[in-house]
């Protein structure tokens, strides 16, 4: 159970919260931001990214700019949600060659209610396929500098005790072949 709802069983029960919830900018999470901005920086060439809870960028690496390029602007004011800037029409989706199975992937891990209908309005819905089945769903991105076959890992923080920190999301893009691998450290 996620420690947002513990402090929500808390408060229906008659209970003050527990876990505190500090704004990713204040002074006490400047350790939390300090190591998520050396783990970005230290993943460069390759492009990393940070979310909250609702899929909202919180930090990116300067190699995130490989998936912002073109994107319509309207996608990329704040709060940008990754999500809805991978699948909308105007945001990445077009730059995505297996667009299909990355918005199955995406949109099968999300519940069901308003933000997951909106998202599957952007994308037809694709039988997955036998490509559909492996160790990690890929991401095939068309680039300026060719198309990139990236794989993502997802990294929080395991033993968090403030509810920002624990829906912290890291994502970390990775080259899944040597090709994508020498263009992004080209």
């Amino acid at each position: 159970m996620s420690l947002r709802d513990r402090n929500d069983l808390l408060q229906i029960a008659g209970f003050a919260p527990v876990y505190p919830q500090t704004a990713i900018g204040d002074a006490a999470l400047q350790h939390v931001r300090s190591a998520l901005d050396h783990i970005l920086t230290g993943h460069l060439p390759y492009p990393a990214i940070v979310v909250d809870a609702n899929h909202d960028l919180v930090l990116a690496n300067e190699a995130f700019s490989l998936f912002t390029d073109g994107v319509a602007g309207k996608l990329l004011e704040p709060p940008i949600n990754v999500l809805r800037l991978s699948l909308h029409p105007d945001g990445v989706a077009p730059r995505i060659i297996n667009l299909s199975s990355w918005a199955q992937h995406i949109l099968d891990r999300l519940p069901p209610g308003d933000f997951r209908d909106e998202l599957a309005a952007y994308v037809p819905y694709i039988e997955p396929g036998p490509e559909h089945v492996g160790f990690a769903a890929p991401m095939q991105l068309r680039t300026p500098r060719g198309d990139l076959h990236l794989t993502t890992i997802i990294t929080t923080f395991a033993t968090a005790l403030d509810v920002t920190v624990a829906e912290l999301k890291l994502e970390a893009f990775l080259p899944a072949d040597e090709a994508t691998a020498a263009l992004l450290t080209s």
